[in-house]
């Protein structure tokens, strides 16, 4: 008798153990309500992100929203004409439900713009002169498929060059040093409330949020996929996490195929 009990303990422990294991993964959820700080009204479609889940929602017309979140999860909150803001999700919030979450009003000015006017003469062949003109010029290398660069980059030579050596060499560069932050993509890509924040924005602050990337970054991982400056300029942050996401399988490719080469030559 005494073993049987001491065999149901352990049982017990065990499941116990277990249960709590799984639920300290599952993701819970968290309550919110969103309000201007300025007049206390609350704010709805305000976009609210889980960075550590990769999953999206938004303020309903009360201000009030539900996200999956566990204990020391991210939430990134913006909203138009309000500076975004991060928050962490504390035991206390997962335990007592709804927190209310004051947003602050930016305050917009308009920059001093100069319009460099062009002085004409009447002269045809001086006027043209003082036209700038942009360049979209594009440069293909054979033996490289589908990949172009475009002419009147800074060091364009060296990106061209550097390709010809080695094609992984610049997409390693971004993508091989945050391999953990561009696994999101999937991520992303699979959430239809993120791909509908996404399919609205233009300032590329979600993306970078997500990937932890700069500006400056995510703009040369665009570029050095083979998209133009134009691309660059006028996509929607949808369109291009759809560019990343698609240069990234293609990276993938070339890194593994990279690899069993270095292999064989390895056991040769």
């Amino acid at each position: 008798m005494r073993y049987l009990l001491i065999l149901f303990l352990c049982f017990s422990t065990v499941s116990s153990f277990s249960q709590d294991s799984t639920s300290a993964k599952t993701p819970k959820t968290v309550k919110g309500t969103i309000i201007s700080s300025s007049t206390d009204g609350s704010l709805s479609e305000v976009n609210i992100v889980n960075i550590n889940q990769v999953v999206g929602t938004a303020t309903d017309d009360n201000g009030e929203f539900e996200i999956k979140a566990n204990a020391n999860d991210t939430l990134h909150l913006s909203y138009l004409g309000y500076k975004s803001i991060k928050v962490r999700v504390t035991n206390d919030w997962l335990k007592f439900g709804n927190t209310e979450i004051a947003m602050t009003e930016l305050a917009l000015a308009l920059e001093e713009v100069t319009v460099k006017q062009l002085q004409l003469t009447g002269y045809l062949a001086v006027d043209m002169k003082q036209v700038p003109i942009q360049s979209n010029n594009r440069y293909r290398i054979s033996g490289l498929y589908g990949k172009a660069y475009e002419g009147g980059q800074p060091n364009i030579a060296t990106k061209v060059l550097g390709a010809i050596f080695n094609p992984a060499d610049f997409l390693y560069n971004m993508f091989g040093k945050k391999p953990n932050e561009m696994q999101k993509l999937k991520k992303m890509k699979e959430d239809d409330e993120i791909r509908n924040q996404l399919a609205k924005r233009f300032d590329r602050e979600m993306l970078m949020v997500l990937l932890q990337i700069s500006k400056f970054d995510l703009d040369e991982i665009v570029n050095q996929c083979d998209y133009s400056k134009d691309f660059i300029n006028t996509a929607n942050d949808l369109q291009v996490l759809d560019a990343i996401s698609e240069c990234y399988e293609e990276y993938k490719v070339i890194q593994r195929s990279k690899d069993r080469k270095k292999r064989k030559k390895n056991k040769a």
